[in-house]
């Protein structure tokens, strides 16, 4: 039987993963893998999804796998597989860990799907998007890291509840590292309906709103107890998804491979850019004031510091 979808595979089933793929069911986009180690799990997940199909009018196929085989020719692969920091785990012993675990992926994933776009989930997110595309050798715009895409709609959330607003009339974003301690909302140039947002709140409330997104995941960690935030990050994905898949040319804050942009050289980092069917098409140059280009080269230090622990 020819295929009639596009396909998408999703490395990684747990709740990032398993909801990544409901929102791109729910979008139809394209027909979905899903991989895990964890045997039986990815099957009983896909068996899940494919029953809710005929509610939803859904004629997409959805396979569960702990092999690749089933992820061959996939248009778009989502490495989220990796593991959370754990009690008396260094950082270097995380990256470590991920490293081994993004570089094995990424060799099966790519042998067998060559032209596709790969989007990385799996933290620390900018140094594992990196170790992608060394190992994958495919061209930069067709690798990145899902960072901004998702901490800016938090920030947009946090504006707009603040403003009683429209989620949908906020525009701002978040550049920088995919990390608590080194992202940069861009507070400078946030709007709500065109107006700036430093027209419409006080400068305590802006730098308050700036924290807790920077504090996002965070929040929602010290809530859950167990786990952490899945729904926003599988809605995230699935934008990036559908922006290279119905060729939308979205404006996002991606981790991307500069190439002097900003000052920086064979990093990637999250800067906005024009996401469509060839990938990272263009890097836009966001202005920023001078504590926000601060915030923003102490990220990129970082994220320097981390990749050279990589083995690659």
């Amino acid at each position: 039987m020819a295929r009639t979808h596009a396909k998408v595979t999703i490395v990684g089933a747990g709740n990032v993963g398993h909801t990544a793929a409901q929102w791109i069911l729910g979008h139809r986009l394209a027909d979905v893998v899903l991989v895990d180690v964890v045997e039986g799990m990815p099957q009983g997940k896909a068996l899940d999804l494919l029953e809710a199909a005929p509610i939803e009018g859904l004629d997409f196929r959805v396979t569960g796998s702990n092999g690749y085989d089933e992820t061959t020719q996939s248009d778009v692969i989502v490495i989220v597989a990796g593991i959370a920091r754990k009690p008396g785990m260094s950082r270097e012993d995380l990256l470590a860990t991920n490293a081994g675990i993004v570089r094995g992926v990424t060799e099966q994933v790519t042998k067998r799907s060559p032209a596709a776009h790969l989007i990385v989930v799996t933290n620390p997110l900018d140094v594992m998007v990196y170790l992608a595309h060394k190992v994958s050798g495919f061209p930069a715009e067709r690798v990145m890291g899902q960072s901004g895409a998702l901490d800016s709609t938090r920030f947009r959330t946090f504006i707009a509840q603040a403003l009683s607003v429209s989620v949908q009339d906020v525009s701002a974003m978040v550049i920088g590292a995919h990390s608590d301690t080194h992202m940069v909302p861009l507070a400078s140039l946030a709007t709500v309906g065109g107006i700036p947002l430093r027209r419409l709140l006080p400068a305590e409330q802006i730098a308050a709103i700036v924290e807790r997104t920077r504090r996002g995941g965070a929040e929602i960690v010290g809530l859950l107890k167990t786990g952490s935030a899945f729904f926003a990050p599988g809605a995230a994905i699935a934008q990036m998804v559908e922006a290279i898949l119905l060729d939308r040319k979205r404006v996002l804050p991606l981790s991307a491979r500069l190439t002097g942009q900003y000052g920086v050289r064979d990093l990637y980092v999250g800067v906005p850019a024009v996401l469509g069917t060839g990938g990272v098409e263009r890097i836009l140059d966001a202005p920023m004031d001078d504590a926000e280009r601060k915030a923003f080269d102490a990220a990129v230090a970082t994220i320097r510091e981390n990749v050279a622990l990589l083995k690659v």
